[in-house]
């Protein structure tokens, strides 16, 4: 990549010098012929007006006289042609010129003509009324060689070879330091490719600020990567663990009633019972979260009254908050209608997950609550367990992050609450945390729903 570049910037370089000076040559050859016709006008016309006052001179003293003014004046002929009024030239116009580029027509009319020839010969017709007598109009013809632009050549040639060589060394450094940084962002995605996470790209000073955000965005990538491995382990050692309890109780307790060593049957079939509700729930939520991900969840969204499913799920989660020696509770208010656009199902399930892990967390009360206008409506649950720490609060909706949270034995798989995040992202609601609502206690998960329209209405 690097050769190409150099190659193409010194092709850049080099075909602009070339256009340049040709460009150049072609426009100094122009006024070169233009100002030779000028000057050679000028002369001519000046000569033309001596010889025509002038007495008449001996022929052969006329001749000499235009053969002393040809040397002098640098021409290469000074002549004199006879033009019949038939436009018949009569005389020797001189190497080069034809009867058709003098215009005998125009030299007829008393106009003078001046021109130049393909190889760069001016020339300049005057018509001159001389003292002696002849059988048609005398004119004048002068000639000179032009002097093309060959040293401009030259120059142009030298400036063009000097170019080239400075383009040469300015787009080998220009090559290297644009391919440096691409190189350095290639040779980092493979090694990324191949496993190693935490290779990075090398971010210089003074670096082009395009290749620095590349450069940038190659190591945020590869950061990225690494949480999303960190959370996987966390995440399979989690499901392990949860798997791996209940499956040793279910198995202990059954072994247990099978060889008859259990003193109370019913007892361990009961905890059999509720160690497969437990593995049933994290099933059920990796399916869920599968479907989530596979687009194949089944929303119907409508006006839904958000207080009464808010009640029923709260009333449902009483048994078992009691078992754990918690208090279920509805915040005050939360009785009047508050009508959302959700799926209800799917806000039951929000709640659900929300109240569940709220209860796995607190020390003895979980308040649920429902507000809501026409402009905003919310459903909260609150416990007044352990806080949450600031650095946690924007991951707690992350897949496989698992609470650390103190003063509590139980945890979950880190599935709950990422359910949530995505149930209420496809009804087009939001989800945020609020930690710790006292000092170091206390968390509020908060649901902001789209306000519906009563169907009274």
């Amino acid at each position: 990549m690097r050769r190409r570049l150099t190659v193409t910037l010194i092709a850049l370089v080099v075909g602009t010098v070339a256009l340049t000076s040709i460009g150049s040559y072609v426009l100094i050859r122009r006024a070169t012929v233009s100002t030779a016709q000028q000057e050679l006008g000028r002369e001519a016309q000046a000569l033309s007006n001596t010889f025509s006052d002038r007495a008449g001179l001996a022929k052969i003293s006329f001749r000499r006289e235009l053969a002393i003014v040809t040397s002098a004046g640098d021409f290469a002929s000074v002549q004199f042609v006879l033009l019949a009024p038939n436009g018949t030239i009569s005389g020797n116009l001189g190497s080069g010129l034809t009867p058709a580029q003098v215009d005998p027509t125009a030299l007829l009319a008393g106009k003078q003509v001046t021109g130049h020839t393909g190889s760069l010969l001016a020339y300049s017709a005057v018509p001159t009324p001389l003292r002696a007598k002849t059988n048609g109009t005398p004119v004048l013809v002068v000639t000179r060689p032009i002097h093309g632009p060959v040293n401009g050549v030259h120059y142009f040639a030298w400036i063009g070879l000097g170019a080239a060589v400075a383009a040469a060394f300015v787009a080998a450094a220009l090559a290297r330091r644009f391919t440096r940084p691409l190189v350095a962002a290639v040779d980092t995605t493979g090694r990324i490719a191949a496993g190693d996470l935490d290779a990075k790209v090398p971010i210089r000073s003074h670096e082009v600020p395009e290749f620095t955000r590349l450069a940038e965005s190659i190591n945020a990538m590869g950061d990225n990567l690494v949480r999303a491995r960190d959370q996987e382990r966390q995440f399979l050692m989690s499901v392990s663990h949860e798997l791996r309890t209940p499956l040793t109780s279910i198995r202990g307790y059954s072994e247990a009633v099978v060889d008859g060593a259990a003193e109370d049957p019913v007892a361990a079939a009961t905890v059999i019972s509720a160690e497969a509700r437990r593995l049933e729930r994290l099933v059920e939520d990796l399916l869920d979260l599968a479907r989530l991900d596979a687009d194949r969840f089944s929303f119907e969204l409508r006006d839904v009254d958000a207080a009464e499913e808010v009640r029923q799920i709260v009333g449902g989660f009483q048994p078992r908050a009691a078992g754990l020696g918690l208090s279920l509770e509805l915040a005050p208010g939360s009785e009047q209608p508050c009508w959302v656009v959700a799926d209800s199902d799917r806000l039951g399930q929000i709640v659900a997950n929300l109240v569940e892990n709220a209860a796995s967390f607190a020390a003895s009360r979980v308040i649920v609550g429902v507000t809501g206008d026409a402009a905003r409506a919310v459903v909260w649950v609150e416990d007044d367990g352990p806080g949450i720490a600031a650095d946690r609060l924007d991951r707690v909706f992350d897949r496989h992050v698992t609470s650390d949270r103190t003063g509590t034995t139980r945890k979950g798989s880190g599935l709950g609450l990422a359910i949530v995040r995505e149930l209420a992202t496809v009804m087009g609601a939001t989800v945020h945390v609020e930690s710790p609502l006292v000092e170091g206690a206390g968390t509020r998960m908060v649901v902001e729903l789209r306000p519906g329209v009563p169907a009274s209405k």
